[in-house]
């Protein structure tokens, strides 16, 4: 996948910080040490209760291909530091070049709901080698699961109605515009207006046409009727570029003489206006008319907040076309997820867990080989448990909540049904997942949506889902605080 956009590996796509700590550990000997880091977030994206995963085919990708060729290898050598000198010394640069990738990585699939504070993806190997990932896993987990969770609350407010994705030229570059699309066909939309996304993914495309279409006729009607005739089987009409209900009945005129001719208007778009009363004035022309099937499209900046406001009102709109406020996290432009050390050792020791201290809570990173156990009632999610595979958790486990140490859930042996959300993607550097189709894992989507509480789902005010830490763990984080701390 990344290949064909970039056609090389991308050994490169690194901070400094993640090459000079890793000379950092070559130098002092560490190149052995092992270490473990969790991915995680802290705040659900758009005031909403939970983050939908996205981007674990890229890093499937990536890491499949990683590599430093000969020319970013020299590349780094250019690099000198204030004084002249090289950046890296050659034996460094000759360590990158010839170093054995071997590591462990475990994530949450594709299309899971995802929660504060529970890792996403675990990665356990060479402490080098784990932290050069750093960036490029963030870059792919974050942006995508962030557009992804946008698609899902956008469809949410379409109630079932399709949601094409028409974001491509206000998206944060090429491949912002790719990863968006990708993000969010598999959070829900139904296509996407970005015919290089359509084929590099398999996702289907869908479009009409623009205002200027219009214009460089001598009139609205004419350009309907070239339109008509140019693509008589994809017939949707810009209705709006001069006056929207008399282009709503030109667009009626042109659809009787397409279905004189044996084809069927498939529908109109409105885009600019009191969408409202617009919607109801042409569903009314056009059912007149004898148009019943034709479809009314409507854009112009919305997002789920405005497609939910505009349901509420009464307006008729069969499908919704989402630019801007999709592609681009509008109101939360990142996810802010991170990438904390929880532990490391020498080679073939014992592992040392640790932490990062703060002075808000929440911020405390925790400690351990963390795996998520997801509990159900009733195929339905009820809550999220973080325990340490190294620590043997009691059969009846009780879960303390990461930001009131005061709630707790506790989980009798038998009364719920379980699953343990990371799964083996990679063991020993080795490849061992295989990555759905993008139409499989948005099923998957489309069913966590169906096994989740709706009261977390909703807009605004929505429910809380239970997270926290295994009794044992969260003792265990809380012991080594005030370790940190003496």
């Amino acid at each position: 996948m990344l290949k064909e956009i970039y056609l090389k590996p991308m050994g490169l796509l690194v901070d400094l910080y993640q090459i000079t700590m890793a000379c950092g550990y070559w130098k002092s000997g560490r190149s052995d040490d092992e270490a473990v880091f969790n991915l995680f977030y802290r705040t659900t994206p758009f005031n909403s209760n939970f983050a939908l995963c996205c981007g674990l085919e890229y890093i499937v990708d990536y890491l499949k291909n990683f590599q430093f060729e000969d020319d970013d290898i020299e590349y780094l050598a250019s690099l000198a530091c204030a004084n002249g000198a090289p950046l890296f010394e050659r034996g460094f640069l000759d360590y990158l070049k010839t170093m054995s990738i071997c590591f462990d990585i475990d994530a949450v699939e594709e299309g899971r709901l995802v929660f504060p504070y529970e890792p996403i993806l675990r990665v356990k190997g060479k402490l080098i080698q784990c932290q050069l990932f750093e960036t490029a896993l963030l870059n792919m987990i974050n942006f995508q699961t962030l557009i992804a969770t946008k698609s899902v609350r956008v469809c949410l407010a379409a109630r079932g109605e399709p949601v094409l994705e028409f974001g491509l030229r206000r998206a944060p570059g090429i491949d912002g515009a790719l990863s968006a699309s990708r993000a969010a066909y598999i959070g829900g939309c139904a296509a996407t207006s970005n015919v290089m996304a359509g084929k590099l993914f398999d996702i289907p495309v869908r479009g009409t046409h623009a205002h200027s279409w219009v214009m460089s006729f001598a009139s609205e009607e004419e350009s309907f009727e070239a339109y008509a005739e140019a693509m008589p089987n994809n017939c949707v009409f810009l209705v709006d570029t001069y006056d929207t209900i008399e282009g709503v009945k030109r667009a009626i005129e042109v659809g009787k003489k397409l279905h004189a001719k044996g084809y069927s208007m498939a529908g109109i778009r409105l885009d600019s206006g009191n969408l409202t009363d617009l919607s109801i004035r042409a569903r009314k022309l056009l059912d007149n008319a004898g148009f019943e099937k034709a479809l009314i499209f409507a854009s112009n900046d919305l997002d789920e907040f405005a497609v939910s406001e505009l349901k509420e009102k009464g307006a008729v709109i069969n499908i919704w076309g989402i630019g801007t406020r999709l592609v681009t996290g509008y109101d939360h432009p990142s996810l802010g997820g991170v990438y904390k050390l929880a532990a490391v050792r020498k080679a073939k020791g014992k592992w040392e867990y640790c932490l990062k201290l703060s002075e808000e809570r929440i911020k405390i990173s925790t400690p351990g080989i963390q795996q998520v156990r997801r509990f159900f009632k009733n195929n339905v999610m009820v809550a999220d448990g973080i325990y340490d595979i190294n620590q043997e958790c009691n059969k009846n486990m009780t879960i303390i909540a990461i930001d009131d140490p005061l709630k707790k859930f506790k989980a009798s042996e038998g009364e719920y049904e379980t699953e343990d959300m990371l799964k083996p993607i990679f063991r020993h550097g080795k490849c061992v997942y295989d990555c759905p189709s993008i139409h499989d894992i948005r099923k998957r989507t489309l069913n966590e949506m169906k096994i989740i509480n709706q009261k977390t789902l909703k807009l605004k005010d929505s429910d809380s889902y239970f997270v926290g830490l295994e009794e044992s763990l969260n003792h265990l984080k809380e012991q080594l605080v005030k370790k940190k701390q003496t």
